[in-house]
């Protein structure tokens, strides 16, 4: 599912380090629409769901530098999801940003269940709301994946174009994390995946 997704992000960055931003995002979006047609277990069946797919214009100022701050001793917790089950995760550092003028702080969460999958221990995951969700974007939120190999000396690119839609927004069934309070923005985030416009 989102693993299979991960990987490939991954498996391209490094050849698209020096492409521009523009350009790099696309080929990044086509990836992503791809995994969701293509990895077993995922939310679209057609290709012509991809149609109902769609993104805000790329935008530079959604690519933020943020300071990150380690959360030391952060007690294990079970977070939600919209099944009504839950997945165990804790809290590994709070990022802190300037918007529009604004300061604010998101925190970055670690599953427990892929810090037992040797591939995967330093995945880490940033589910967030802001002013747009249920209105532009979907009503349940929207995630961002990082590596902990992505914080250096202190401080990350978070970059809101890569703000994409839980599985949920496409279809029921599946369990996504619900974003904790303390990751609820009240600006606007006019970055990143839309509301998937097909019915289900």
């Amino acid at each position: 599912m989102r693993i299979l997704l991960l990987v490939c992000t991954l498996l391209t960055t490094s050849a698209l380090a020096q492409t521009p931003f523009a350009e790099q995002l696309a080929q990044h979006r086509e990836t992503y629409r791809k995994e969701l047609l293509d990895s077993a277990g995922g939310p679209l069946k057609a290709t012509t769901d991809l149609a109902y797919i769609h993104f805000y214009e790329p935008d530079s100022t959604y690519r933020i530098i943020a300071t990150a701050e380690r959360t030391v001793n952060a007690e294990p917790f079970d977070m939600p999801t919209y099944s009504g089950k839950t997945k165990e995760h804790v809290a590994y550092a709070v990022l802190s940003f300037v918007l529009d003028g604004k300061p604010q702080q998101l925190t970055v969460y670690r599953s427990l269940n892929l810090m037992k999958v040797p591939n995967y221990r330093d995945y880490l995951f940033l589910p967030f709301k802001d002013a747009t969700s249920g209105k532009e974007t979907y009503g349940g939120g929207r995630y961002i994946d990082f590596r902990t190999g992505d914080i250096k000396d202190g401080k990350v690119t978070l970059d809101f174009n890569r703000a994409y839609n839980p599985y949920c927004a496409y279809q029921e069934g599946y369990s996504c994390p619900i974003p904790p309070r303390n990751n609820m923005l009240s600006v606007a985030i006019e970055a990143g995946e839309k509301t998937y416009e097909k019915d289900h």
